[in-house]
């Protein structure tokens, strides 16, 4: 049997985690130097909104109330992003935008894990998961090819 309470739970941590994410993207596209780093964030973002809309369109009304403001307290992660940010360096920013993406694919490898998903939360976390991986593998990728630059 499944436990709603459970399932609600997960849903809005995810919730909040992804509305951290997508404006942890949205700071990083507005201070990073790099053209091609300003749109992959702007790009990884907009992947996050649609990620954070299949969740809450999962989760209904439990997600009313959520911006990610109570989670986000939580995770700092995200905020590092915003002290990365003050020196302008876009290897810091880059950084930081991989510890967040570290941040959010544990997040949602602990949720496909909980045994009290009903299956169409169960789907929804799995696809916005696939979302998840891609934007985390696609960030690694770039922060290790700029490691690579500088050996």
């Amino acid at each position: 049997m499944f436990e709603r309470d459970t399932e609600t739970t997960v849903l809005k941590t995810l919730i909040d985690t992804l509305a951290d994410s997508v404006n942890g993207y949205r700071d990083a596209a507005e201070h990073v130097e790099n053209p091609q780093y300003k749109q992959l964030f702007t790009d990884l973002g907009a992947q996050r909104e649609q990620a954070l809309s299949t969740i809450r369109a999962a989760a209904g009304t439990a997600a009313d109330d959520s911006d990610g403001s109570v989670l986000g307290s939580l995770h700092q992660r995200w905020l590092d992003v915003k002290a990365a940010i003050t020196g302008r360096d876009d290897k810091a920013i880059i950084n930081e935008v991989e510890r967040g993406e570290d941040y959010l694919k544990e997040k949602f490898e602990a949720a496909l894990k909980a045994d009290d998903i009903e299956p169409q939360g169960r789907d929804a976390i799995q696809t916005a998961y696939r979302s998840v991986v891609e934007g985390h593998d696609r960030v690694r990728d770039l922060k290790h090819s700029l490691e690579g630059a500088n050996s």
